[in-house]
């Protein structure tokens, strides 16, 4: 019998670029679905906020590639070029497939140069990366409720733009299990409330900083609180105010603990308002700076509260309401929306 030579197909490969702490959960169902499917992940970050820790979370292998400038201008212009050069140095000896990001104004140019396709997605039109990003991607989705303002500012004329159904919390949230809520025994003596600091590090957001000190003693005093801070200059910061009724989380804690546990949960910006607003839980943006789209998407349906200067009896009369909503719409688009972004990644690398 003649020798029979078998090729075995390539393995097709799938850069990610995670460089804040809400892409890890955004691409959470994705990697596990493509790793399912025999695709080799690629996963590339900085160390920003609780990134790492998130991803020391999830048990992925990942590659550390620079860091964060802050809000530096001329240092945010020095670091990002430096960036893409070690990114491209580190990725052209691994030849990925495709590459896709959501916010990393790195990851278009840097498959561009690389000369592979790439995904770029992003819900914030404050972002002045964006313009960069859209430049060089080879395609950008962006959430519905950005095609008028896409169209008003000629975005998609210029770029090859594709917008996708609901909100970008839920494509990822559509895919989790069931949420167990806490059970009906086990009454708590106080009632929780989380608390999401201002991204004070953030090239995006120029609002006043510190502003709920004031207000955090004050529910100390009713409630129970747990701040979540971004970085560990807030961690110090707000140091001084831990209490018995006062806590600070030094360390990254998952989602779904919090979930399980929060009563209210109080944003000052980023994703997690959404999430939990999202989930059905009484969520609260007091974010500091002009408000996003989606922001105001979620606010106008009621399924978001807003307060620029929230005061205690805000937070009692949001308890009082015994709140409650359906997001089954919204949760039906991130599917939708999942797949179109699974679909489309799929096409690019095989």
């Amino acid at each position: 019998m003649p020798l029979q030579i078998i090729f075995m197909p390539k393995q097709s490969i799938i850069w990610i670029d995670i460089i804040n702490s809400p892409q890890v959960n955004f691409f959470k169902p994705f990697v596990k679905l493509w790793e399912d499917e025999g695709f080799r992940i690629i996963i590339t970050t900085r160390d920003l906020s609780n990134t790492i820790d998130l991803l020391k979370q999830m048990g992925w292998k990942y590659k550390e590639i620079g860091g964060h400038a802050g809000k530096n201008p001329l240092l945010k212009l020095l670091n990002f070029p430096l960036r893409t050069i070690l990114l491209r140095s580190y990725l052209k000896k691994i030849k990925p497939n495709v590459g896709i990001s959501h916010s990393s104004f790195y990851s278009p140019l840097v498959c561009k140069l690389l000369n592979i396709p790439s995904i770029y997605l992003n819900d914030n039109e404050y972002a002045h990366g964006n313009y960069l990003a859209f430049k060089f991607s080879t395609k950008v989705l962006l959430p519905e409720f950005l095609e008028h303002k896409s169209k008003k500012l000629g975005w998609v004329k210029k770029y090859s733009i594709e917008f996708y159904p609901g909100i970008k919390e839920g494509i990822y949230l559509s895919q989790l299990e069931k949420l167990d809520s806490p059970k009906k025994g086990n009454k708590k003596v106080l009632n929780s409330i989380y608390i999401r600091l201002e991204p004070w590090s953030a090239q995006y957001y120029s609002g006043r900083r510190n502003f709920i000190d004031q207000l955090i003693k004050e529910l100390g005093k009713k409630y129970f609180v747990i701040i979540l801070p971004r970085s560990q200059e807030q961690i110090d910061y707000y140091k001084s105010m831990k209490g018995l009724q006062i806590q600070i989380s030094e360390e990254s804690m998952d989602f779904f603990q919090i979930f399980k546990d929060c009563d209210l949960f109080i944003g000052a910006g980023g994703s997690m308002t959404r999430e939990f607003a999202l989930l059905g839980k009484p969520a609260i943006s007091i974010y500091q700076d002009e408000l996003l789209e989606v922001d105001k998407f979620l606010i106008n349906q009621k399924k978001m509260f807003y307060f620029r200067d929230l005061q205690l009896k805000d937070v009692k009369s949001i308890f009082d309401l015994k709140y409650k909503h359906n997001n089954t719409n919204l949760l039906s688009k991130g599917i939708s929306a999942f797949k179109l972004i699974d679909k489309m990644v799929k096409q690019y690398a095989n």
